[in-house]
């Protein structure tokens, strides 16, 4: 019986860039909604909750370096790019264990803190991999629905990080929500083992002199220099069609990010809402709704393309920021706070079904870790910038205000966007 690998499986694919992304997300749910939700609810500043997040996310800001490392070294004879998948997770993993030296998240922010920020440095490194093998993998008919599976791992992950693990932080304790994280990235580890992209990988890497397989139909077989990635990445990221359509994409993300910060400290700070109950709801309806959006979008990328698709993403969030920031007067009224709640937590994935595929499209041969996870390192600065930005706001306006302002931000860049050439967006 032949054992399916990546390369040759539709359905494997699928799986494994789906759980590859929920184990990306239970960690990133278990700090930037569970843990940051829980130290708004005691009593924490907008600045001392906002420097924690920023904190968390300053490591995949990094992925530009991590990219030109990961595309110098790519060559694996267990799979190419590989290597540094399990490597990351291994170490990510024990990160992780290191959060049971926490027993008081809010009297040992720092340490917390730390422990975080070790983790993300080596998750960042695994999700610039993990995207790498992607665009490499993945055949570009197939990338809108990839993306969609990917994109909405996350978010299952995120539900599972944001709202068990929140639950488990009340019900329970800090020690058994971050055991229960390290056990989940455990066997994600364990499982990532044992995946082969290509058939002539290996299980276990070889030691000592050995030749290399020569794989046939890829010249992937050396490892490029650096001098020639930085001159390829160059290249490819300032050429002028790229290089816009980039820029709107990452102002779309950073007005998301700013507003739903922004609402997320309303609704605990100003309105009294449980930090728990905003937890829950943000990882279960929020996510549940977003992954079927995905699903559905990433079917609708790959028929009608991700120009099209981006208009009327960009058309309404811009409407609905503008539209429910005018109703803050109302947002007391608990149906109307949760749907924003919801539609606020559906703004990132549905700007990304549109934008990653795109993104992906860019990306040249030999590069493609380098370019795209120099795109991810800046739409990550996005959130660590909304994050600490969103700190620095609400000390001098309002939430409503803000969601305003980034509204008209949205529809200025959907004109931009209308005016550019059709072949510059596609």
């Amino acid at each position: 019986m032949r054992v399916p690998v990546l390369k040759e499986s539709v359905g494997l694919r699928y799986f494994t860039f789906f759980y590859l992304y929920v184990m990306q997300g239970i960690p990133a749910g278990f700090a930037l909604t569970a843990v940051y939700n829980y130290l708004i609810g005691n009593g924490l500043s907008a600045k001392a909750v906002g420097s924690f997040a920023a904190v968390v996310g300053i490591p995949w800001t990094f992925q530009f370096v991590w990219g030109p490392l990961i595309d110098k070294f790519q060559y694996s004879i267990i799979g190419h790019r590989k290597q540094w998948v399990v490597l990351t997770q291994t170490v990510a993993f024990l990160a992780s264990l290191s959060l049971l030296l926490v027993r008081n998240p809010v009297a040992q922010l720092s340490l917390m803190g730390l422990v975080f920020f070790v983790h993300s440095v080596f998750a960042s490194i695994q999700d610039a991999s993990v995207d790498a093998i992607a665009i490499a993998t993945v055949p570009e008919a197939e990338r809108g629905r990839v993306n969609a599976f990917m994109r909405g791992g996350f978010l299952l992950g995120w539900a599972a990080g944001g709202a068990v693990l929140a639950y488990m932080l009340h019900h329970g304790s800090f020690f058994r929500a971050a055991l229960l994280q390290s056990l989940a990235l455990l066997v994600f580890t364990v499982l990532t083992f044992f995946i082969k992209l290509d058939r002539h990988d290996r299980l276990l890497p070889s030691f000592g002199r050995h030749p290399r397989p020569v794989v046939p139909g890829t010249d992937l077989n050396e490892n490029p220099s650096l001098g020639w990635l930085f001159r390829e990445l160059y290249r490819a990221m300032t050429e002028r069609y790229s290089l816009r359509a980039f820029g709107i994409i990452l102002l779309a993300y950073l007005s998301s990010y700013v507003f739903g910060a922004a609402y997320s400290f309303h609704l605990i700070h100003n309105l009294h809402w449980p930090d728990r109950d905003v937890s829950i709801l943000q990882g279960s309806w929020g996510s549940l709704a977003s992954f079927g959006l995905l699903l559905g979008g990433g079917f609708l990328v790959d028929r009608l393309g991700t120009a099209r698709l981006q208009r009327w993403i960009m058309i309404g969030l811009g409407v609905f920021l503008l539209m429910f920031s005018c109703l803050a007067p109302f947002w007391h009224y608990k149906p109307l706070a949760f749907g924003g709640l919801v539609l606020l937590n559906m703004a990132d994935p549905l700007i990304s079904v549109a934008a990653m595929p795109a993104l992906m499209a860019f990306c040249q041969p030999k590069i493609e870790g380098s370019q795209f996870t120099t795109y991810m390192a800046l739409v990550n600065l996005c959130g660590v910038t909304s994050s600490y930005l969103n700190g620095w706001l609400l000390e001098v306006t309002t939430a409503p205000m803000i969601g305003l302002a980034c509204g008209t931000l949205v529809l200025g860049l959907l004109i931009v966007l209308c005016l550019q050439p059709q072949r510059q967006l596609a």
